[in-house]
């Protein structure tokens, strides 16, 4: 297998491809590299949840609004479905409610409202429980279902901009001009290797030596309720997760609260994310457990701490679980990496687990930096 591109990816998850996109847009001849003959890993793994409410602010809020906004521009074209838009965050513990009247009061509460626990019962009452004392509307979040998102996106690069995507193709080495994988020899100029979380088979020096490691999840489909979601459910738990609010001062008096009352669900990396398919089904989770390599088994304990939450958080019992999956993916201390192992090569990973959410701001800067532009202030 011989021919010339101009950048080779190596990983077809969302990374790989937010940057095949980015490079094709300046048009540039792309290849996507993946050894699995599907979509597999931890970019379908997720909620397909697009959050830009709650992400770190500056670099990372920023790099949600950029993403939600690729995602409008693209959606359309590429045949994936935008299912919900929004975010509904009721709360049930005043700690929790200081935390969201604190982020009204900064940017990131622009165009969101803060609704009493009357109002919320109101205008949500499926989905709000008797104990809510305030709840967070945002407008700024959309849904996808990343079992399909993905490959749509794929196969709309391939169609749209003749992205090549060569799965089942493993890649032994990244020199360029030459990419060396098991079905041949590619010559591209450059490279942007995507591992996703495989941490040893391209570069693992440099990905060891910048500490990430490995995550596992745990996700549950749930039967349809009978009722839509207003949006996205969130909770209580969640405001000592995302950095956009776990950050904030007010934050910390809730933490000491939750430690004491749901400690076990904190110890697990519990919070609460529910969001619904087009036939009405819920997907709901998840956890957080760290290990060098994650086993591929799932605790009956963990997930009923997540339908716990459900409960808690909504008032309703939840429906019967249909499916049950785990998932993993690479977890680092800055969010995201973009190392530089040739000069005309990128290791580019996102390490927060919100790929769905930041990858095509994150790809515009990976393609920005192989080509050493100095991004825009």
């Amino acid at each position: 297998m011989t021919a010339r591109y101009d950048i080779a990816v190596v990983g077809a998850g969302v990374v790989g491809l937010a940057c095949a996109l980015a490079a094709a847009r300046r048009g540039l001849s792309v290849v996507v590299l993946d050894r699995d003959a599907q979509a597999n890993g931890a970019s379908i793994r997720n909620f397909g949840f697009v959050t830009v409410t709650g992400q770190p602010r500056g670099q990372v809020w920023g790099r949600a609004r950029r993403s939600r906004a690729v995602w409008d521009e693209i959606a359309a074209e590429a045949g994936v479905d935008v299912l919900q838009r929004g975010l509904w965050l009721p709360v049930r513990r005043p700690e929790a409610a200081a935390v969201l009247e604190a982020f009204m009061q900064t940017e990131m509460g622009e165009g969101c409202r803060l609704l009493s626990g009357a109002e919320a019962r109101a205008r949500a009452p499926e989905t709000t429980s008797p104990e809510t004392v305030a709840a967070l509307w945002s407008p700024h979040d959309l849904r996808v279902d990343s079992r399909t998102a993905i490959p749509r996106l794929a196969d709309w690069l391939s169609a749209r901009f003749g992205v090549r995507v060569l799965r089942q193709t493993a890649v032994h080495a990244v020199e360029p001009p030459r990419i060396v994988t098991a079905q041949g020899v590619i010559e591209a100029e450059r490279a942007v290797v995507c591992p996703g979380d495989d941490l040893v088979s391209l570069f693992p020096d440099r990905l060891s030596g910048a500490g990430i490691g490995r995550c596992k999840l745990q996700m549950m489909r749930l039967a349809s309720p009978g009722f839509a979601l207003p949006a996205p459910v969130m909770s209580d738990l969640g405001l000592v997760r995302y950095g956009g609010y776990a950050d904030l001062p007010e934050a910390a008096a809730l933490r000491t609260r939750l430690e004491a009352e749901q400690g076990e669900a904190l110890a697990h990396g519990v919070h609460l994310i529910a969001v619904q398919d087009a036939d009405g089904a819920l997907v709901v989770g998840d956890s957080h457990h760290d290990a060098a390599t994650p086993d591929p088994f799932a605790s009956a304990a963990v997930d009923q701490l997540i339908l716990d939450e459900w409960r808690a958080a909504t008032g309703r019992a939840p429906p019967p679980v249909v499916q049950r999956w785990t998932g993993t993916y690479a977890r680092g201390p800055e969010g995201a990496l973009i190392e530089a192992p040739h000069s005309h090569v990128r290791l580019a990973l996102i390490t927060a687990g919100n790929g769905a959410s930041t990858a095509f701001a994150f790809g515009e800067e990976v393609i920005a930096d192989l080509f050493q532009e100095t991004p825009q202030p």
